[in-house]
C-alpha cells in the first residue's frame, strides 16, 4: 500500500483500468462550500444536537425538530453552490469511457450539475432537491416546499394527504432504497478499480461496498484527508486535497 501523495508516475493498474467505480462522500463537496458532517470541523462534530434534525424518529415525533429542519434546509439554499474540480474530474473519467458507476453518499446533486450522466449516478442517500410525504410518498420539489416556509408555513404538510413532508433524503433510522443499494453492489463488484473519495467509510452499507469491490478483485484507492477503516485494505491512500489529487488520479 502507498500512502500520502499521488504517485508520479501513476501505477499501471490505475491508468490501464477500463472500469472504475467511484464512491463519493461529503469531502468532495467541501470545496463547493458544503460542510462535511463527521470531519474535525464537521456539522455534527461541532453541534451533536444537529444530528437530531436528520434522525427519523425525532423528526416524526417532534414538530419543533421539523420546524428547525425546514429552517436548516432554507439556510442551506442561500448562495449558489457550484461543482468543483473534484466533480469535474469524474466527468472527465466518464468522457474517457472508464466510469463504471458513480455511487454517492451526497444529497447535493453536484455530480449531475457538473455533467455526470444521471444514468451513472446512484444517490445512495437520496436527494435534497425533492421532498417526499412520509404517508402517501407523493414527491414535490424542495423549491416549492421552501416557498411555503418563506410564506409562513413553519412545518408544511403534504397537499395531497396532509401527511408529514421530509426532504427526499435518507435520515438516520430510515430504510435505504433496496434497488439503489443493489445496483451499487453490482457496480462495486464489476470494476477494475474502486475509488473512494471524500468519505469516512464508516457509514454502512455504503462503506461495505469497498469490501465487495476488494473481494471481487478490484484495486482500491482511498482519497480522504483523515484516516479511514479501509486504509489498510487499499492499494493506494491519498491524503492530498481532493480538488488537486483527483484530476491527477484520473489522468491518462
Amino acid at each position: 500500500m502507498t500512502t500520502g501523495t499521488v504517485p508520479d508516475p501513476l501505477p499501471d493498474w490505475l491508468t490501464s483500468a477500463e472500469r472504475v467505480t467511484v464512491l463519493t462522500g461529503a469531502g468532495i463537496s467541501t470545496d463547493s462550500g458544503i460542510p462535511d458532517y463527521r470531519g474535525p470541523n464537521g456539522v455534527w462534530t461541532r453541534d451533536p444536537d444537529a444530528e437530531k434534525l436528520v434522525t427519523l424518529s425525532y423528526y416524526v415525533a417532534d414538530p419543533d425538530i421539523r420546524r428547525r429542519a425546514w429552517l436548516m434546509r432554507r439556510d442551506l439554499q442561500v448562495g449558489e453552490v457550484r461543482p468543483n474540480a473534484g466533480h469535474r474530474a469524474l466527468v472527465e473519467l466518464e468522457r474517457q469511457g472508464r466510469l463504471r458507476g458513480l455511487l454517492t453518499q451526497n444529497i447535493d446533486g453536484l455530480h449531475q450539475a457538473a455533467g455526470s450522466s444521471p444514468a451513472l449516478v446512484l444517490e445512495l442517500h437520496g436527494t435534497v432537491h425533492e421532498v417526499e410525504c412520509l404517508s402517501c410518498r407523493d414527491r414535490t420539489t424542495m423549491a416549492d416546499a421552501l416557498a411555503r416556509v418563506d410564506a409562513g408555513e413553519a412545518d408544511p404538510a403534504c397537499r395531497r394527504c396532509g401527511g408529514i413532508l421530509k426532504s427526499a433524503t435518507i435520515s438516520f433510522g430510515q430504510v435505504l432504497d433496496a434497488e439503489v443499494i443493489e445496483a451499487a453492489a453490482v457496480a462495486a463488484t464489476d470494476c477494475d478499480v474502486f475509488l473512494a473519495v471524500g468519505t469516512s467509510l464508516t457509514v454502512h452499507p455504503a462503506a461495505g461496498l469497498t469490501d465487495l469491490a476488494a473481494g471481487a478483485g478490484a484495486r482500491v484507492v482511498v482519497v480522504n484527508a483523515e484516516p479511514t477503516p479501509y486504509d489498510a485494505l487499499a492499494d493506494l491512500v491519498v491524503r492530498e486535497p481532493i480538488g488537486t489529487a483527483l484530476p491527477r488520479l484520473v489522468a491518462r
